[in-house]
């Protein structure tokens, strides 16, 4: 049975829901996350905070929503660089996805602090939050490209070490999220790889390269370099 249109009220309802979290994201690339209040944003659409909250229940909730919809532009960015050259190999791919994402926080710094810098308790992506399903969609994009570099062989396995670290347990609710049984030595290279990109990705934004670097570009693509190699050993540089 086709859906049925939505009715008048439904299709103001959703023009006005959409207005207030354009407003509410202005006022983050604006003046950052402490702008982002229920008070604020209500002013820039010209209601008053009680007409916002028929929309947007309390202040986490609207900032649920605002991180749910960054979470989707970014990674419909990093989908658009990994796609570019679909023929391109993986490891390629996964380096084009890598230099979006920089792109991405350096044009965005206000919206990637709220992402990633967590200034705000309500900016969480916990499973139980409306915005971990848009969060995995963004961490996909680099999971997905490292398990096909795995599927492909191009990631050697390493072997276990006897006994496995117990801490290594953690990866299993990484593992959950995966189609196929990925070993345990090759999630962790994947969690080194991940870390070492978005750390120097997140240095750099929050200016904490400043005191040695003027343009980090160089640095960020040897360390690139050098994570593509830990991860695919034969593959050329790219």
């Amino acid at each position: 049975m086709p859906d049925q249109p939505l009715t008048r009220r439904e299709r103001q309802r959703e023009q006005t829901t959409a207005e207030i979290l354009t407003a509410a994201r202005h006022l983050l690339a604006a003046d950052g996350p402490a702008a982002l209040t229920l008070r604020a944003t209500a002013r820039e659409v010209g209601m008053t905070a009680p007409g916002v909250c028929r929309y947007f229940p309390d202040h986490r909730a609207l900032v649920q929503a605002v991180v749910a919809d960054l979470y989707r532009d970014l990674a419909a960015d990093l989908e658009a660089a990994r796609d570019a050259r679909p023929e391109a190999p993986t490891a390629e791919r996964l380096a084009a996805a890598a230099r979006a994402l920089r792109r991405w926080a350096l044009t965005n710094r206000s919206e990637f602090t709220l992402l990633f810098g967590k200034p705000d308790a309500d900016a969480g992506t916990a499973p139980t939050d409306p915005a971990h399903e848009a969060s995995w969609r963004f961490g996909q994009v680099f999971l997905g490209l490292m398990t096909q570099l795995w599927r492909e062989g191009s990631v050697p396995t390493p072997r276990t070490p006897e006994p496995a670290p117990t801490w290594w347990s953690q990866f299993d609710d990484l593992r959950e999220h995966l189609t196929e049984d990925v070993p345990l030595p090759v999630i962790h290279r994947f969690v080194q790889a991940w870390t070492r990109i978005y750390g120097l990705v997140a240095l750099e934004t929050f200016g904490h390269l400043d005191f040695t670097l003027a343009d980090p570009e160089p640095f960020f693509e040897q360390a690139l370099a050098d994570v593509l190699g830990s991860l695919t050993p034969a593959a050329p540089a790219v």
